[in-house]
């Protein structure tokens, strides 16, 4: 049973940073996704076993980044400039696919973290 645990969340203004990380009990494919009230999630992020190789999706390229430690058996989500429309419920996820972009790439998620954007 693959184990993630998010941190890093809570109340942030518009215009700052933010990091998120995920602690996975194992070395996976990592990825962040979020989700709106009443929507789908959607992609944000993810990062391959090494580090090597990241995507991300349209509307935070530039302003997020994905990373990893893999001595802490951890990955992060490094949010900057953010804006109130990235207030949403983030999680991670983990797998054994790449690349990997959709939910069903990802087979264990973690529990989210809320993250609001005041303006």
């Amino acid at each position: 049973q693959v184990q993630l645990i998010e941190s890093g969340g809570g109340l942030v203004q518009a215009g700052g940073s933010r990091r998120l990380s995920c602690a996975v009990s194992g070395l996976y494919v990592m990825g962040w996704f979020r989700r709106f009230p009443g929507k789908e999630r959607e992609f944000v992020a993810s990062i391959n076993w090494t580090g090597s190789s990241t995507y991300y999706g349209d509307s935070v390229k530039g302003r997020f980044t994905i990373s990893r430690d893999n001595a802490k058996n951890t990955a992060y989500l490094q949010m900057n400039s953010l804006k109130p429309e990235d207030t949403a419920m983030y999680y991670c996820a983990a797998g054994n696919k790449w690349p990997a972009t959709w939910p069903g790439d990802f087979r264990s998620w973690g529990q989210g973290i809320q993250v609001t954007v005041s303006s």
